[in-house]
């Protein structure tokens, strides 16, 4: 067995051609790290194992204990296609390089090449938000929750606002209105119940607000007895008291997706037709660009958002402007969408395509007890919570391994597989399962 001074020197480790590959992954100073706290805890043992003679078992226990330390592509296999820990809404590939030169380079992100001085940072883009939805005007920042925010803010600081108990939500990493509300330095005012809210309990309310504020349940619903305020009376409602209203869309999508047998979903353009003032919705779900918040309707309104301070603090990037100016471009053409978009492509997979996937996948699997389901895939991220889309799935179980093994070994390829556990069984979902030539190739280094 090895001495303490036969271990290698860290420089000599890191100058080591078998640890290369995780320098160029994770970084000099994370590999560097990882060695000396090695070492350390060898030292403090007064014991080397075997390996640590040599880089290659320093670089074997560094890939284990590294994994996860950086940003890495995976597979989504759970069913949950806009899946918020796995990055939401997929960009296409042509997009991408559509907007490389704006990345790379410099780019009139707030400059008026016709004037030749300082422009509007959100004006391209708002320019097709207006085509696309009939708004009088539209502004950008970095998510929805901070439209929303921005939102109340502007028009209720200091003052009250009521929203339906049935529509007082949480979403995923504990985020809740009733808290927002408060960070945006207004008042929170219940009204209704649970499961029923009438125009009438806004009504007796209206003397003490300052707008009237519908929210998107996200990720749930309330069925049966139930009746909530629907757009056109609160509308009406808050022009009758001179006062805003506001939609939280949450999801947002810019077209009607029944027209490819999928649920249907309000969208900006028909919340607006109803009377809304304003509405707000999120550009990386079922609108399928990049992360930002989109604040649409009243043009005096929006100018009140764009004056406040926050809107600085919470404004897009140029990345995010470039991709959504990208993405609502293709929604000019909706024929093309299926084909434009991958999240529409995704929703819109026919089965028998997701069949002959799952049977692939399932001849990959060697040595693995496999079976080829019907599945039902989730849309996700709170886009129609209460609505499923068919798939097909694959079972994975094995007799020497429990089901949370084999998921944990799946996400330790060398493209991480993340799928879903059900009945003590790993379900490996198709909708999601591209590009399936190298999706079979890393399900084929599993082994049992």
């Amino acid at each position: 067995m090895p001495e303490l001074r036969d271990l290698p020197a860290v420089d000599t480790l890191m100058s080591a051609p078998e640890l290369a590959p995780l320098v160029t992954r994770y970084g000099i100073q994370a590999v560097r790290d990882g060695i000396r706290a090695i070492q350390t805890d060898m030292r403090s043992a007064r014991a080397v194992p075997d390996w640590a003679a040599g880089a290659a078992g320093y670089a074997a226990h560094l890939a284990g204990q590294l994994r996860g330390s950086a940003y890495t592509a995976v597979f989504n296999l759970t069913g949950t296609i806009i899946h918020t820990n796995l990055g939401r809404s997929l960009l296409s590939e042509t997009l991408w390089r559509e907007v490389e030169a704006l990345i790379t380079r410099p780019m009139n992100l707030e400059y008026d090449l016709n004037a030749g001085r300082r422009g509007d940072r959100d004006g391209i883009v708002e320019a097709r938000i207006q085509r696309l939805t009939g708004c009088e005007a539209a502004t950008i920042v970095n998510n929805n929750a901070a439209a929303l925010m921005l939102v109340l803010n502007t028009f209720a600081l200091g003052r009250k606002v009521p929203v339906s108990r049935g529509e007082l939500i949480e979403i995923g990493g504990s985020f809740r209105l009733p808290e927002l509300m408060a960070r945006s330095g207004c008042e929170l005012m219940e009204v209704g119940t649970t499961n029923r809210t009438h125009p009438r309990d806004f009504e007796a309310v209206l003397d003490e607000s300052a707008m009237l504020l519908k929210v998107h349940p996200s990720n749930y619903y309330i069925g049966g007895f139930s009746a909530e305020v629907e757009a056109a009376d609160l509308a009406g409602l808050a022009k009758r008291a001179d006062i805003p209203s506001c939609v939280d869309l949450g999801s947002g999508s810019l077209v009607d997706l029944t027209r490819w047998g999928l649920p249907p979903e309000p969208t900006p353009q028909s919340v607006l037709a109803e009377g809304i003032d304003l509405v707000t919705f999120s550009g990386d779900k079922l609108l399928g660009g990049a992360q930002a918040g989109i604040i649409a309707g009243r043009k005096d309104l929006v100018d009140a958002v764009r004056k406040n301070p926050l809107k600085r603090a919470l404004r897009a990037d140029k990345m995010t402007l470039a991709v959504l100016e990208q993405t609502l471009k293709r929604y000019e053409n909706p024929e093309t969408l299926p084909v434009e978009l991958p999240l529409l492509r995704t929703l819109t997979c026919p089965i028998k395509t997701l069949t002959k996937r799952a049977e692939a996948v399932a001849e990959a699997l060697t040595g693995w007890q496999t079976e080829v389901i019907d599945s039902q895939a989730q849309i996700g991220s709170g886009a129609l919570p209460d609505r499923t889309i068919d798939s097909v799935a694959v079972t994975l179980q094995h007799a020497d391994h429990t089901a949370e093994d084999i998921a944990t070994r799946l996400r330790s390829l060398s493209t991480p597989v993340v799928a879903r556990i059900s009945d003590d069984l790993v379900i490996l979902d198709m909708r999601c399962a591209e590009p399936l030539a190298e999706l079979l190739d890393v399900l084929s280094q599993l082994q049992p």
